[in-house]
């Protein structure tokens, strides 16, 4: 079920605050007006006094385990819905706790500090001091924090299923157990037509409203968003190279270094040229990035986040403790215990599927060299059709391992037991990426190194572009333009004087946002063909661009109007996707090394010289080291920060030390 802010601001202001609104204590945050910030479904058939329990804990002290956040009971008491919004004290005191910086009276962002609110600039008003997207993130942050003193049982569930331990999480239990459906933030139709009127729905190709973006929907989408623009930006040179070397260099550059127009080719090889260029590329694009990573940063005050500080993650258990640092009574659980189980465990498990998927490519090649012996002795029509019987076991064998995969993952990373919510996701996020990566580059790796083909690698990874193109052009813009044309129809014949519930139902039949992973998966593997193997199909950046400047918009399209609104932390970069596209930038130059050592051009000239295997390998291995070292001199000699980043964070650790001693007398 979703509604709009705007409807439920209205439907509040009809029932009266004093009687729909739970009370606040605090007298600097009662208000004739709030605002709902977030739903929570609850299950059909929930009992009233499980409901005013739920509304009870969300309301309760913060001494009590409770959220310290303003519920209302939706249409009735009785009824499936919470809304659920934030005093001015709670906004505050989280912003604080998870180290969000903000507007200083002098201009500067600062981390803030409640001691020193009146310091900051909008602190009167919560809507200008802080985003909707920090707004929303504030609640599911105190709901996630919910805990009981105690043993207790909830009321009106079974006690075989209602017991709750002391200082377990009781939303993390609640949805367990089936009585929390889903968490919606709100949407604010005005805020997000306006967003999507500058977004996706005017001329421009490349400009994008970033800080609108980050505003609405959170640093995390709004990272994804900045990255995409900027590596769609950085597409533009090596395409240009791509399309000079083969329509503009007489012999086409590394196309044609297979045909029999070589010999007229230029001295220079187009291959080594892309190879080289695609290596240097690959180091800038990464360096530069986090150059604009940490600006941005800077500007939507991520910059010092503390979320080692804050509460455990609703999944974590442990030994009951009180934190040295915090004082705050919380789980404990050794991190040597933790690396125990990564290390004997995980990696191993991890291992063992990555094995399962060269298992697969290797029984895929047997098979069909199987399929074509009998297909060449035989050669009837059913033998012709048991050509195609590797490729489709192959595709069902992968996919079933992918679904296998995917759930070994999530509980290997939940057995690992990680405190913060950012840890959990990057250990999850790299035992899938591994997987996804083996899954896409390996027939292409085992093409290039194993059988050391180029034709048939040149012939493979343009296929795969083309194919991959034309799928994504149509799940990325058909798909979607079909969905909102004939499919979201009940929401767009909706009058304003229609009952509300009608409203309801018609926004409440969109699906939940499924994340970003898929659309960073995409990116990686566009990253990995243009850095790994690009030097053998030159045109591979420019079919990319031409895809990502449709992906722009179509994503931006998809996340306003097809999925619920996500719920996104603050974060201060894209994370541990950060780290995987720098190592891809160090697998290319041992790709591209292997690659030149291919080379038609350059196996001619070592045959024309006299060189022996040993020794072309071997100036191959000094070529890669030579080029590895330039790489760490051009990642050395570009600052992950601006100078004027680098000062203002150590502005921030100069005024926080301050303030800290300050404290102290």
């Amino acid at each position: 079920m979703m509604t709009s802010q705007g409807e439920l601001r209205r439907k509040v202001k009809t029932t009266g605050r004093s009687d729909s609104w739970t009370q606040v204590s605090c007298p600097c945050c009662t208000s004739d007006h709030v605002e709902p910030l977030v739903l929570i479904q609850l299950a059909p058939n929930i009992q009233p006094t499980t409901k005013k329990w739920i509304m009870s804990r969300i309301e309760a002290p913060e001494k009590d385990g409770g959220a310290v956040l303003l519920a209302h009971p939706g249409e009735d008491k009785e009824g499936d819905i919470i809304l659920v919004s934030a005093p001015r004290c709670t906004l505050l005191r989280v912003t604080e706790e998870l180290g969000l910086c903000k507007l200083y009276e002098d201009g500067s962002m600062t981390p803030f500090s409640y001691q020193d609110r009146s310091s900051f600039k909008n602190i009167d008003d919560m809507q200008e001091f802080m985003t909707v997207a920090e707004r929303q993130y504030v609640v599911k942050y105190e709901l996630d924090s919910l805990r009981v003193q105690k043993d207790q049982y909830i009321p009106g569930l079974p006690e075989a299923k209602g017991l709750l331990r002391a200082r377990g999480s009781i939303f993390q239990k609640l949805e367990k157990v089936g009585v929390i459906q889903a968490v919606i933030p709100l949407h604010d139709q005005s805020q997000l037509d306006s967003l999507a009127k500058t977004w996706y729905s005017g001329k421009q190709l490349w400009s994008q409203p970033l800080d609108s973006i980050q505003a609405y929907f959170g640093g995390s989408v709004a990272f994804y968003f900045s990255f995409l623009d900027f590596y769609t930006w950085a597409l533009v040179p090596p395409a240009l190279l791509g399309v000079v070397l083969v329509f503009l260099l007489p012999a086409g550059g590394a196309v044609a270094e297979a045909g029999k127009g070589e010999e007229d080719g230029p001295s220079v090889s187009g291959h080594m040229v892309q190879a080289v260029f695609s290596m240097l590329w690959s180091t800038l694009v990464m360096e530069l990035w986090k150059r604009r990573s940490s600006s941005l940063s800077y500007r939507w005050g991520t910059l010092q986040l503390t979320e080692r500080f804050a509460e455990p993650r609703p999944g974590y258990h442990g030994t009951m403790g009180y934190s040295p640092i915090t004082g705050r009574l919380e789980p404990h659980f050794p991190s040597w215990q933790r690396n125990l189980r990564v290390g004997l465990v995980s990696l191993p498990v991890v291992g063992l599927f990555l094995g399962l998927v060269v298992l697969g490519i290797a029984g895929f090649y047997r098979g069909e060299a199987l399929a074509r012996e009998v297909h060449e002795h035989r050669g009837s029509l059913f033998s012709a059709g048991l050509l195609y019987v590797p490729s489709l076991a192959h595709i069902v064998y992968v996919n079933f391992l992918g679904t296998v995969y995917s759930k070994v993952a999530l509980a290997l990373t939940e057995w690992e037991n990680h405190r913060e919510e950012s840890s959990f996701q990057n250990h999850h996020t790299t035992k899938v990426l591994l997987f996804s990566f083996f899954n896409c580059f390996a027939v292409l790796f085992h093409i290039a190194f194993v059988k050391q083909d180029l034709p048939l690698l040149r012939k493979r990874l343009s296929s795969l572009l083309i194919v991959t193109q034309l799928v994504n052009q149509c799940t990325e813009v058909l798909v979607p333009f079909l969905v909102d044309r004939f499919l979201s129809t009940s929401e767009k014949n909706l009058k304003e004087d229609d009952p509300k519930v009608d409203k309801v139902r018609a926004q409440g039949s969109l699906p939940p946002f499924p994340g970003l992973f898929a659309e960073y998966i995409e990116l990686l593997v566009q990253y990995g063909y243009l850095s790994l193997f690009s030097c053998v199909y030159p045109l591979t950046a420019v079919l990319l661009l031409i895809n990502n400047v449709t992906e722009i918009r179509s994503d931006a399209f998809k996340i306003c109007r097809l999925f619920r609104k996500p719920i996104s932390a603050p974060v201060s970069n894209m994370g541990v996707w950060q780290a995987a596209f720098e190592v891809l930038g160090f697998v290319s130059v041992i790709s591209n090394c292997w690659l030149l050592l291919l080379s038609p051009r350059v196996k001619e000239f070592c045959q024309e010289a006299g060189y022996s295997s040993r020794n072309v390998l071997l100036f191959a291995i000094l070529v890669e080291h030579v080029l590895i070292l330039i790489k760490m001199i051009l990642a050395f000699a570009i600052p992950d920060e601006p100078d004027w980043v680098r000062i203002k964070r150590e502005e921030i650790e100069y005024h926080s030390l301050q303030a800290f001693n300050r404290q102290k007398l």
